[in-house]
């Protein structure tokens, strides 16, 4: 137990909750984080609240999902913090389990992934990455076994191949979207944010203006090649290097080539050291 929520480091104990759970006929929904918890996490507990009787909150810094050159070793890690504000925003159980409760010596399977996994987005610049993804959710599900589980919309290529991947194996959940919180300026919440610098982090706000702009353009009439190339002008001009802003279907990810049907526009930058990824509806 610690900060008035009880912790589970292990599959077994996790189980034990849960049974007592359903015991009492309660629902349950698991939130997935990789911890250092912020305003943003705490809405999609709440929202998970609001949802089921009781919620459990992983955290759980996952090692599959960080190429060689990524940043495994300095991702911020705030356990005691994380399992205060899990407490506060309505959790009821903390899942921390070491890296070999995970993978445990001999583990060799992951899932393999296409559709909205391979939409040359964030798979482009970090191939291996929703393998981790889909891999460490898929061990999460099934430990938790819960009704829902809660996911953040600002990892919308994240959102969608989680929503894929539960469908097409048929896992006995439904994955629930929650919408990206931000600060007052517009910047989307991130565990990464921290890492700007004063003047970085005045620059950072031009990222979800681009895509303001971009969108305002698409619905007034503009072309969508023009109104993207614009807003990639734009985030280079205010001191961003680019990886890439698309327009794409929300769902499938697939390009969009008019601006006749749903639309999501998607972006990943570098603002200094820190990679930073923002995405709105149009």
């Amino acid at each position: 137990m610690a900060d008035g929520i009880a912790i589970a480091d292990s599959v077994a104990a996790l189980r034990g909750h849960v049974a007592a759970w359903r015991a009492l006929g309660l629902s349950v929904a698991l939130v997935p984080t990789m911890g250092a918890l912020h305003a943003g996490h705490a809405a999609l507990v709440r929202l998970a609240a609001a949802r089921a009787d009781r919620v459990i909150v992983s955290v759980f810094v996952n090692p599959t999902q960080f190429a060689p050159n990524e940043d495994f070793s300095r991702y911020p890690r705030t356990f005691d913090a994380d399992c205060a504000r899990a407490a506060e925003a309505g959790a009821h159980v903390v899942f921390a389990p070491a890296v070999e409760e995970i993978y445990p010596p001999g583990f060799s399977t992951t899932v393999s992934l296409e559709g909205p996994a391979a939409a040359g987005l964030e798979d482009r610049f970090r191939p291996t990455h929703f393998a981790g993804v889909a891999t460490v959710c898929a061990k999460l599900f099934i430990a938790a076994g819960a009704d829902i589980a809660v996911f953040g919309e600002k990892d919308w290529q994240q959102l969608q191949v989680v929503t894929r991947m539960a469908a097409d194996l048929g896992l006995p959940l439904a994955i629930v979207p929650g919408e990206t919180i931000r600060e007052d300026d517009g910047l989307a919440l991130s565990s990464r944010n921290r890492y700007l610098s004063d003047t970085e982090r005045a620059a950072a706000p031009a990222l979800a203006a681009a895509l303001r702009a971009c969108a305002a353009a698409i619905r007034a009439g503009r072309p969508v090649d023009a109104a993207v190339e614009e807003a990639r002008q734009a985030v280079t001009q205010a001191g961003f290097v680019l990886d890439y802003l698309e327009a794409r279907h929300p769902a499938t990810l697939a390009p969009v080539a008019d601006g006749s049907g749903p639309i999501r526009l998607l972006v990943a930058a570098r603002l200094g050291a820190t990679r930073l990824i923002d995405n709105i509806p149009v």
